[in-house]
């Protein structure tokens, strides 16, 4: 399998979730090895800022990641769906901190990248290969990656909400990225009401709107149009999972694990994992049929 990026640059704008600010977000092509990079546009001679777990500053709602105190932020669904694509090569340019919230989910991100057209690289695709089981924990949260032949997520949530059934809080993901678009993709953000005052006194979702997020009250969901999904917020855990994973820089071959995790932990896992030079290998050599059956549109 070769690397990929895109055929020809796209641009879309939309609103920002913390900022509710108009953001022009441009995916524009990019050469072998060079990674997924993001450029601030509304910033002169603002620094590349590279798609790694390592630059990470701040996981409060969301995966931010800063150099020379320039931020972009938000970025865990257009990760998420670059990683179910294979993206391995882009420009990612953006006129705001932060990326547009879309509809909440990576949805729209998917049909720009179906737009715009991927492109195989003359250089091979490479993985990042689980060797070992890695774990971290914080109280009762925690999150793994184990050795896997492919890549899978098991998520399970625990809110004690009316709106969230119990029987509906795990979910396993095998991945493909036919199964991602059908099954993951397009599983929205959710927040309840009551924190929604406390979060916008400290400049925080305020783009938030029952247009790009499942809202729940004290008795149930908001949104007139119901849930895309029955277990649409742990699905969007997973979702989010995906986009941080792929701060690591690479494609996982492994199995991912989690209880209760969010942006912080998933960020601490991909941080253990490279602690540890036998946890992992980069690998170019693979069951290359099975790898690109799982990348086939």
């Amino acid at each position: 399998m070769k690397q990929r990026t895109l055929k020809q640059p796209i641009t879309v704008v939309g609103i920002g979730l913390h900022s509710g600010q108009d953001v022009t977000l441009t995916l524009q092509p990019s050469e072998v090895n060079t990674g997924i990079r993001f450029l601030r546009t509304d910033i002169e001679d603002a620094p590349l800022i590279a798609a790694d777990a390592f630059l990470v500053t701040d996981t409060v709602m969301s995966s931010n990641l800063m150099v020379n105190g320039i931020k972009i932020g938000t970025v865990e669904h257009l990760l998420s769906a670059l990683a179910g694509f294979g993206i391995d090569n882009l420009l990612i340019k953006v006129s705001d901190a932060e990326l547009p919230i879309m509809d909440g989910s990576a949805a729209n991100y998917v049909t720009l990248l179906l737009e715009a057209g991927i492109e195989e690289q003359a250089a091979p695709k490479q993985f990042m290969k689980i060797l070992k089981p890695v774990k971290v924990v914080e109280g009762d949260k925690w999150a793994q990656l184990e050795p896997y032949d492919g890549f899978s997520l098991d998520f399970e949530i625990d809110f004690n909400h009316p709106g969230i059934p119990k029987d509906t809080q795990r979910y396993r993901f095998e991945f493909s990225l036919h199964n991602y678009i059908e099954n993951v993709g397009n599983a929205r953000t959710f927040g309840f009401m009551r924190d929604i005052e406390h979060l916008q006194k400290n400049n925080l979702a305020l783009g938030g709107s029952l247009d790009n997020a499942i809202v729940l009250d004290d008795n149930g969901i908001m949104n007139k149009e119901g849930l895309r999904h029955q277990e649409e917020f742990v699905r969007h855990k997973i979702l989010d999972a995906i986009g941080d994973l792929y701060l690591a820089k690479y494609s996982l071959i492994g199995g991912f694990s989690a209880y209760k995790s969010g942006h912080a932990l998933n960020n601490k896992l991909i941080r253990e994992v490279y602690n540890d030079p036998n946890n992992f290998e980069i690998v170019t050599i693979y069951d290359t049929s099975s790898v690109a059956r799982a990348y086939e549109i």
